[in-house]
């Protein structure tokens, strides 16, 4: 039986009690969690009362005293950081300067900008010691069965020739994250929030980088912060296929990637089989007969095992899994960025600066 790993959890919102608190009690043989922190102790609180029914030593920290506590505390060498995205970095360094292990929600900053300063703060921790602390960004879409699925098919229908990304988002009063203030503060907003998952699961589909965009923004619904509209994109890949994002939010959920290559075209959507969300993955072959399999979302699980595995070898020459570094994480917001920059320039062509490979082996990702 694997050894338990100990881990604190920074923050105590929406996601953390209706994804974290769950998903953890589903590997619990595997983490124990001790502490969950918060600013308020009324937050703290209500989300240990939920985390108790599974980890029963689960304590409760908050305030600054109580977050120097976790830092502070050897026996905590695991962090998941579930905060809003404007401070999110500014503590995860907090914690890996103090040698613990970070995953850190999405958007994984805010900009290039942010970036730059944030690796090189994470280079100056240990410097010349190659296995610094794992710092790592949650993106469940890279987890994901059916993005796994969908990029081995992608393997065998030949050169891409198009790839198409639909996505209408039903951002309006239904949603839990919708009154979020941090969303409403945020450039880009709930585009950007929303956003880096569906580039994400588009690069692991297509298996390569983006090069440039044009992009057309447009703010139609005034409950929510500007842009909430991307009309149209273009986009190019480093490979050389072109393609198109469309992202609206405040409509019925109807969210798709859709790949054409010359020997056929795979899709990957989200739908409900059976009362079970998840994504259906189809692949059409020439003639046009389909293949399709459904995939229940299991990600968060799979994403979070990886880390807790990813840290148990830490000490080794293990290396940890690329899909959670955080340089992946900033190639997502990189993308977004370029659409923002083009939206304002009505359409202009900008390429998507990416962190280069040289620039990940300095820092040590």
């Amino acid at each position: 039986m694997a050894k338990q790993i100990q881990i604190a959890i920074i923050g105590a919102g929406t996601f953390v009690k209706n994804q974290y608190i769950p998903r953890l009690s589903e590997i619990s043989n595997l983490v124990s969690i001790k502490y969950i922190w918060s600013r308020s102790e009324e937050s703290a609180r209500s989300a240990v009362e939920l985390a108790n029914k599974s980890f029963t030593e689960v304590e409760c920290k908050w305030g600054d005293a109580g977050l120097d506590d976790i830092i502070k505390d050897s026996s905590v060498v695991g962090v998941a950081v579930v905060l809003a995205a404007q401070v999110q970095v500014d503590i995860a360094l907090r914690l890996l300067k103090a040698g613990k292990h970070v995953i850190q929600e999405k958007p994984a900053v805010a900009n290039n900008a942010e970036a730059e300063m944030a690796l090189s703060n994470y280079n100056f921790i240990s410097p010349g010691i190659p296995n610094k602390p794992i710092w790592a960004v949650a993106e469940n879409y890279r987890f994901e069965p059916g993005f796994i699925e969908g990029r081995m098919l992608i393997g065998e229908i030949g050169d891409m020739m198009s790839v198409q990304v639909i996505v209408e988002g039903s951002m309006n009063s239904s949603n839990p994250y919708f009154s979020s203030s941090w969303r409403r503060n945020f450039t880009g907003g709930f585009i950007l929030d929303m956003g880096v998952h569906m580039i994400a699961g588009l690069r692991m589909l297509v298996g390569c980088e983006l090069k440039s965009v044009s992009a057309l923004t447009a703010h139609i619904d005034t409950t929510l912060p500007p842009p909430d509209t991307y009309p149209v994109h273009s986009i190019q890949l480093e490979n050389g296929c072109p393609g198109i994002f469309v992202m609206a939010t405040n409509i019925a959920p109807q969210i798709f990637w859709r790949v054409v290559g010359l020997n056929g075209t795979v899709q990957v959507e989200r739908g409900n089989v059976d009362g079970k969300h998840g994504y259906l993955v189809s692949k059409f072959n020439v003639a046009g007969q389909c293949t399709s399999s459904f995939h229940p979302f299991s990600g968060v699980t799979e994403e979070l095992k990886t880390f807790l595995h990813d840290i148990s070898e830490a000490s080794s020459d293990h290396k940890p899994d690329p899909r959670l570094s955080f340089s992946e994480g900033v190639r997502d917001v990189a993308v977004l960025e370029a659409m923002l920059e083009s939206g304002t320039k009505q359409g202009a062509i900008v390429p998507v600066k990416t962190l280069t490979r040289s620039e990940i082996l300095n820092i040590g990702l």
